[in-house]
């Protein structure tokens, strides 16, 4: 998998499930830990990603991860880039069926 895909689906998994926390996106996406917290502080770094801490219950701290309007966007980009990447497989393949 590719750092892009890394990304990407990190990205996708914020989006649908922002209140959460990093052992459950580890989990999720079969990433160690470790490689997840690298990968996030990666995102916040470079502004795509923005980290805020809630209180559940009883002196339990979580995270709130939010895409900002940067990672909204590269996320956008990369859905758009992946899908026309499949249309055109899509085409060679049909292409290459239909010549034998």
């Amino acid at each position: 998998m590719t750092k892009s895909e890394e990304k990407f689906n990190i990205l996708r998994l914020i989006e649908k499930k922002s209140r959460t926390n990093q052992r459950i996106i580890a989990e999720q996406l079969g990433y160690s830990l470790g490689k997840l917290n690298y990968c996030l502080r990666g995102l916040k770094k470079k502004g795509l990603v923005k980290v805020k801490n809630f209180r559940r219950n009883d002196n339990k701290l979580g995270y709130l991860y939010i895409l900002t309007p940067k990672g909204i966007a590269l996320k956008t980009n990369m859905t758009v880039e992946f899908l026309k990447r499949r249309a055109k497989e899509y085409e060679l393949l049909k292409k290459e069926l239909l010549k034998k």
